[in-house]
């Protein structure tokens, strides 16, 4: 609408113009309500639809509309018109019209569209064009009339350098500039720092506010975007870092000029709060030059709008090309390049069936219609041109309308929300070429219902697609863990009465006693944070069950045969075992665990020794006392040897080894032994006390071997044969290529020597045994021979390490008996 149309009185003509953050677009808003009536051009349907919200929250959904082209919400009667730039109702009469980045003029592609608004769009008091300082002065040429206001930015804006992806501050928006690579820095930045937001033009507004509220609600701490954030998106944007310096601007690969690299660095700061900008480790660094124009917002400025005629001529195809290239006849106005709907115009009247059609000038003004519609799919030219070709068939058929046979198929094809990123990215962007044909009555039967339609499909693949954005970009337990570290006041952390740990409401582990089992993340970043976090939320739970263990009574532990000491039924320890076993009266533990001061660790494991010492003494009791005997003196001699033996041995020793002691002992010292509750049997010497089941398994922990079957049947030998203190653990001797039960094998002495050496069949199922097994069982104890001293007062043999090695310097060589001579009989005389 022209000022000259309306037949009023020229209106205020403002430019304000000035860098990023100057608050242009909230001066154009509050300048717009203060009206009876507006309208604004916004660049993006994302910014439109920020727009449009934050106008509803003032004055209602009833006074404000929104019109896109892919999206129209009219009221029956609005007083503000949200709208992209090209989708403005200019016949529309308003007080108050505003076009926001105006220095889009230049844009190769849209130029001309904000050109035609520049120089021709008015409100009917006041008009406002927002944009870059470089427009002033083409603004003067072109706008005589214009009024220049200049705002300076609210913050500072500084260079910051080249930083790696992963040593970005938070608050950071990492710009590319193809999907593709948004894609791989998001996935990095998820890895590495817990998750980013992904920002993208292609995106509808509903997936890219939920994605940008992820990153407003602290959620995630990186935002990835295209340079889509350049135009007026609003943010909290500390730091701004370019991932590459090239853009395809759809015709070729170029350097981004000076003023897009401003555009986009200056979202970085808002309001008051000062910026910086800066580059990735992958992109060149900077020239200091162009720095200090970005700094210092001083660049060239614009010189010539992009220009089309936007009197065209519909009476014939060629009038219409003609008119295409008009050339403009006034200075600061260029004739842009041929747009896309020119390029499809061009290549659909060269079809015959086409031309034959275009004789009208309805069919010429429907093809043109036809060929302006948006390639939202990013196809191919010939596919573009099909779908083109279709739809001017069906405004120039026998109906003049697209049916619902036409639209039908097209929106059962990506009414589905399965698949990936791609897929639903690729869905959505048909769903937009629907919704903007839905948007032309004209175009539609049943415009309406196919409006309501599109939208609501629009929004059902935008969820799903926000969804699966998250789930892929952002790990949600590791975000909110970190986000609970950078915070001053307390985390919402606790132990619920299971043990499970939570932070922030994500679990993070599992405490079991003292010891703290963590979740396993899916990356070193997420193991680094729950490690983080579960310090910080268990380790004052911890301290206070350090305590309660020190002071624990001893019915609140116990131990199992495999070395675990357990507090209150929970694993809360580990014996300090080896294979040839360690002295359960001096026992040596590890708390399980590295969480809680040392000092109380410490003193908790200081009290499980101490307990187990003492239940060493109780469970262990015949042994303890044999060794009392050993160490005070009281045992002597021979007995003393042999006492030696058993308490090295863990209790059972074959008694081959002992033979030539036990031969030499008197009835005294032999009374001597079995006042110790020593038993010696046909095969054995032992203590019979230590093969009841506690004193068995107390005694199995101190040795850290494989446990053997608790089995009373012949179990076979393995190739490494067991340490002496292993088999006496399990009450077991080594019998050739068996292991057997002392007790049975006893038992097989008496029932041979009642059967005059030969055991029955009755016998032998007695002990359980076949009667090949019982025939190599006699075999090896009859045919193996220990190793036995030169002479019967020798010391017994010491294994080196033994535990109990120390008592080889208590056990002395008893003196040998001297022989009793018979005495010489007289001869007879």
């Amino acid at each position: 609408m022209s000022d000259r149309s309306a037949g009023l009185a020229p209106s205020r003509v403002t430019a304000v113009l000035g860098p990023t953050n100057t608050g242009k677009t909230h001066l154009a808003v509050e300048r717009m309500l203060g009206h009876a009536s507006g309208m604004i051009g916004l660049p993006l349907r994302l910014l439109a639809r920020e727009i449009y919200e934050r106008i509803v929250k003032q004055r209602g959904a009833a006074a404000v509309a929104l019109i896109t082209g892919e999206e129209k919400i009219v009221p029956p009667r609005p007083h503000y018109f949200v709208c992209t730039v090209e989708a403005m109702p200019l016949e529309r009469s308003v007080e108050f019209l505003a076009i926001d980045e105006i220095q889009l003029v230049a844009d190769p592609e849209r130029g001309h569209v904000f050109t035609q608004r520049l120089l021709h769009a008015r409100g009917r008091f006041e008009t406002m064009f927002l944009g870059a300082g470089t427009m002033e002065p083409l603004i003067r040429r072109l706008v005589p009339d214009v009024e220049i206001v200049t705002r300076d930015r609210l913050s500072t804006l500084s260079y910051a350098g080249s930083k790696k992806l992963t040593r970005l501050p938070r608050r950071s928006a990492i710009v590319a500039f193809s999907t593709d690579r948004v894609y791989a820095i998001a996935e990095l930045i998820r890895r590495q720092r817990g998750g980013a937001a992904v920002v993208m033009g292609s995106l509808s507004p509903r997936t890219r506010n939920a994605q940008v509220a992820l990153y407003q609600s602290g959620e995630v701490d990186f935002l990835v975007a295209t340079d889509a954030i350049g135009m007026g998106l609003n943010m909290d944007v500390d730091h701004v870092a370019f991932a590459g310096l090239r853009k395809f601007d759809g015709r070729r690969t170029r350097w981004l000029y000076a003023h897009e690299i401003g555009q986009i660095a200056g979202r970085a700061g808002r309001h008051l709060r000062d910026g910086t900008f800066g580059v990735t480790a992958e992109a060149e660094d900077l020239d200091p030059d162009l720095v200090e124009q970005v700094v210092e917002h001083r660049f060239d400025p614009i010189e010539a709008a992009e220009w089309r005629n936007a009197r065209l001529d519909f009476d014939t195809l060629p009038d219409l090309l003609r008119s295409l290239t008009v050339t403009p006849q006034r200075s600061g106005l260029s004739l842009t390049a041929e747009a896309l709907d020119e390029t499809l115009l061009r290549r659909l009247i060269k079809d015959e069936e086409i031309a034959r059609v275009g004789r009208s000038r309805g069919a010429v003004m429907r093809l043109w219609e036809a060929c302006q519609l948006p390639d939202f799919q990013k196809t191919t030219l010939d596919e573009h041109a099909r779908l083109a070709k279709d739809v001017f068939h069906a405004l120039t058929g026998k109906r003049g309308r697209l049916t619902d046979d036409w639209m039908a198929p097209r929106f059962a094809f990506v009414d589905r929300d399965d698949g990936q990123i791609d897929q639903l990215s690729a869905r959505l962007s048909a769903v937009r070429t629907l919704s903007y044909i839905a948007n032309r009555p004209d175009w539609v039967h049943d415009a309406q219902g196919w409006r309501d339609k599109t939208r609501a499909l629009e929004d059902r693949l935008s969820d799903v697609l926000h969804e699966r954005l998250t789930a892929r970009f952002v790990d949600r337990r590791t975000t909110a863990l970190m986000r609970a570290l950078n915070v001053r006041e307390d985390t919402f952390a606790g132990v619920a009465d299971d043990g499970e740990v939570t932070v922030e409401g994500q679990v993070v582990g599992q405490l079991e006693g003292v010891r703290f089992q963590m979740e396993k993340g899916s990356s070193a970043l997420e193991d680094r944070t729950l490690r983080q976090a579960a310090v910080r939320a268990v380790t004052p739970e911890i301290n206070r069950r350090l305590g309660r263990l020190a002071a624990e009574a001893d019915d609140g532990f116990s131990v199992t045969p495999d070395g675990a000491v357990l507090w209150r039924g929970v694993l809360t320890a580990q014996i300090n075992a080896t294979p040839q076993g360690v002295d359960p009266f001096t026992p040596s533990v590890r708390l399980l665990g590295d969480l809680g001061p040392t000092p109380a660790r410490k003193r908790a494991q200081r009290r499980l020794e101490a307990w187990l010492a003492a239940e060493a003494g109780r469970a262990l009791r015949d042994l303890r006392r044999l060794r009392q005997a050993v160490e005070s003196g009281t045992l002597k001699g021979l007995p003393r040897g042999i006492a030696f033996r058993l308490i090295e041995a863990g209790g059972v020793i074959d008694r081959r080894e002992v033979e030539r002691d036990l031969a030499a002992l008197s009835q005294v010292e032999r009374r001597t032994l079995r006042s110790f509750a020593i038993r010696i049997g046909a095969h054995s010497v032992w203590l019979p006390g230590l093969q009841k089941p506690r004193a068995r398994h107390f005694a199995q922990a101190f040795v850290s071997a494989p446990l053997i079957p608790a089995t009373p049947d012949l179990i076979p030998a393995p190739v490494e044969p067991p340490s002496a203190r292993l088999l006496s653990a399990h009450g077991l001797r080594l019998a050739g290529r068996w292991l057997a039960p002392v007790e049975t094998l006893e038992k097989m002495a008496d029932l041979r020597a009642a059967n005059h050496g030969r055991l029955s069949d009755e016998a032998l199922t007695d002990l359980g045994w076949r009667a090949d097994q019982a025939k190599q069982i006699i075999a090896a104890l009859k045919v193996e021979r220990a190793r036995l001293p030169d002479k019967p007062g020798a010391a017994p043999m010491i294994v080196k390490d033994s535990p109990f090695a120390a008592l080889a310097v208590l056990t002395e060589a008893p003196p040998a008996r001297p022989k009793r001579r018979r005495p010489r009989r007289k001869a007879k005389a």
